[in-house]
């Protein structure tokens, strides 16, 4: 990874902006304040940015728009749920670009994760997650028995420790009766 400047703090300020407003749009809609089409929307417009700029310079990594801009748009391809085809695309393009050092190999696992949650599959690595009025639970998982080494592959903690620290950040926040049903992303 690099410490200099971003070669685009143009690109790095559109994301991190895009990236803030939809998670402040998910924030209020886990906690059943905002209406779903609006955060859907936003994060269709985010995925069609994304998409621009994914043709024009392939992943945004760290070369190009910095750490915290490569988070956003990670954030933004994570949560384009609504064009599957473009968060495959994205997750390839994410892949090359932990390959050549440029972006971190944890982000490619959500968003990993992510393509097979939202193409129907189950995931891999474990990072995605139900909230529901029950609490918080896995999706679907390939192989459970063998997570902990693919997670270990990919630098993220053992699964049971993961679940305690979303659970305990997401117990301090929920009312059961008025939680809706939503994938937690990032979180595990």
């Amino acid at each position: 990874m690099t410490n200099s400047a971003p070669q685009r703090p143009d690109l790095t300020r559109e994301l991190i902006a895009r990236a803030a407003q939809s998670a402040a749009h998910r924030a209020k809609r886990v906690r059943n304040q905002l209406d779903a089409v609006q955060g859907r929307h936003t994060d269709h417009a985010n995925a069609k940015i994304l998409s621009r700029i994914l043709a024009d310079h392939d992943w945004p990594g760290h070369r190009l728009v910095g750490p915290d801009g490569a988070r956003a748009a990670w954030s933004i391809a994570l949560h384009s749920d609504d064009d599957p085809a473009f968060q495959r695309a994205a997750t390839t393009l994410l892949g090359r670009a932990v390959q050549a050092g440029d972006a971190l190999v944890t982000h490619w696992a959500h968003l990993h994760d992510r393509a097979l949650v939202t193409s129907g599959r189950d995931q891999e690595y474990g990072t995605q997650l139900l909230l529901s009025a029950d609490g918080i639970e896995l999706c679907p998982l390939t192989a459970p028995a063998s997570v902990d080494a693919r997670r270990a592959t990919v630098g993220l903690p053992p699964i049971a420790l993961a679940l305690k620290a979303v659970r305990r950040r997401y117990a301090a926040d929920s009312c059961a009766d008025e939680t809706p049903t939503v994938v937690l992303a990032g979180a595990a």
